[in-house]
């Protein structure tokens, strides 16, 4: 096993954007990933270009964009709020993480099959589902540490983790099966309505079932590529951003300075000085301390905190090091977020700060090989504005409407996996706030 493992800016751009075509996920990547072999995730060259003008086609519909939008603002407002309502009123203490994750399942799952699979609920309903991605992204993680040969025959003998993962890959495609069967179940039911038949297709998957080149395996991989995509990306950068506050008050209290124009004007329609004010995600677009805060979170917990590039041929990188063909190459993006040289004597802070301009009125341009959370180059991510969207709607109606508090001596630290979630879960207590 060779590695090549780089923090370096200047070698980012040369891997991502430069050279590209020299470093691509490879065969291995594939393997590695195999529950979304096939999808854009794990694809290279034409193949990526053709899923990438597919992906890009639907995503920036209009009519999708609204419900996107729409699934997000009524999360919020008839999931997030009332359980963290009544979380104050019990003063209960809960796992923050494990709310994150059912928020940003949800406003995952409902645009892509059309069908809300309703975890944010006062019901709380059983996890499997999300357990298994979380199993389907812990166990890749060992298999990047070991030969190939070693994870291959343990899955072929069905034992250690990759019974794990066997079991967990199983739990999945029979969710994307039973979401796909509910829907076509709905576009039957619909269909039987004069004027409806329009609305029945507005969906993801919708775009994806009767075309020939996603045949079942491919479809259900595209399908989980999306949910993976959507949920770890908000809901592990929600459950970063809260911790962060706790640690720094200063910046919920800028946070909710921002917001007080909007919410004063909201005032007049609420029904009393102490009832829920609601932001939606268009009247919170441009606040940009907010994205500020967002992003340096993202900065010092990206949400896949390593990326993983194949070398075609023999390369001499910017920083004068030589890779040969067969190396697979690796790049911390955490390491870099910690990094002086990258982003100075206060690297390791938490200050927002950092992406305003002098006067604090707009966002700096931070390149992309510096700041690597949403890829760089050709395969830059093309649901970033959808993910900051879902970031910033959940951070705004919660911020305002509600103290945070970290319980007391609860460990917190990231757990071993492809995706940088918390080992031990972010408990913590709310108090409903009042001006």
């Amino acid at each position: 096993m060779q590695f090549f493992i780089t923090s370096d800016p200047q070698n980012v751009r040369h891997i991502f954007t430069s050279n590209h075509a020299n470093y691509p996920k490879g065969e291995e990547f594939a393997e590695i990933f195999d529950i979304m072999r096939g999808s854009l995730f794990t694809v290279d060259g034409e193949s990526c270009r053709r899923h990438r003008a597919k992906v890009q086609s639907i995503i920036c519909n209009p009519q999708m964009l609204g419900l996107i939008t729409s699934t997000c603002r009524d999360k919020v407002e008839k999931g997030l709020l009332p359980f963290l309502t009544h979380m104050a009123n019990t003063e209960t203490a809960f796992d923050m993480q494990q709310l994150n994750t059912r928020y940003s399942f949800d406003v995952t799952a409902t645009p892509v099959f059309g069908v809300d699979p309703g975890l944010l609920s006062t019901a709380m309903p059983p996890l499997h589902t999300t357990d298994a991605m979380d199993t389907a992204l812990e166990v890749p993680f060992f298999r990047h540490t070991m030969p190939a040969l070693c994870w291959k025959v343990m899955r072929r003998l069905n034992i250690g983790p990759e019974k794990r993962l066997a079991t967990a890959q199983k739990v999945l495609r029979e969710f994307v099966v039973k979401m796909i069967e509910t829907r076509k179940a709905h576009h039957r039911a619909v269909d039987q309505e004069e004027g409806e038949e329009a609305d029945a297709s507005l969906d993801i998957q919708s775009s994806y079932i009767n075309d020939p080149d996603y045949a079942d395996e491919v479809l259900h991989a595209t399908l989980i590529n999306y949910l993976v995509a959507g949920r770890d990306t908000v809901g592990t950068g929600l459950s970063w951003f809260w911790y962060n506050i706790t640690r720094n008050p200063s910046v919920l209290l800028t946070i909710r300075k921002e917001l007080a124009p909007i919410a004063s004007r909201k005032a007049a329609a609420t029904k009393g000085p102490n009832a829920m004010v609601t932001f939606d995600p268009e009247e919170i677009k441009e606040l940009v301390y907010l994205q500020a805060a967002v992003f340096e979170t993202l900065r010092l917990y990206p949400p896949a905190p390593i990326e993983r590039k194949a070398v075609l041929h023999d390369d001499i990188m910017p920083s004068g090091h030589g890779v040969r063909a067969g190396d697979t190459v690796l790049i911390s993006l955490y390491a870099m977020a910690r990094m002086e040289p990258v982003w100075g004597d206060d690297c390791q802070e938490y200050r927002p700060e950092r992406w305003l301009s002098d006067d604090g009125s707009k966002l700096q341009y931070v390149p992309s090989h510096k700041f690597l959370t949403f890829s760089s180059g050709p395969r830059m991510c093309l649901g970033k504005d959808i993910g900051v969207m879902q970031l910033k709607t959940a951070v705004a109606n919660v911020a305002w409407n509600f103290d945070v508090e970290l319980v007391e001596r609860h460990p917190v630290e990231p757990k071993l996996s492809c995706i940088l979630q918390m080992k031990n879960g972010l408990m913590m207590k709310v108090k409903k706030r009042v001006e």
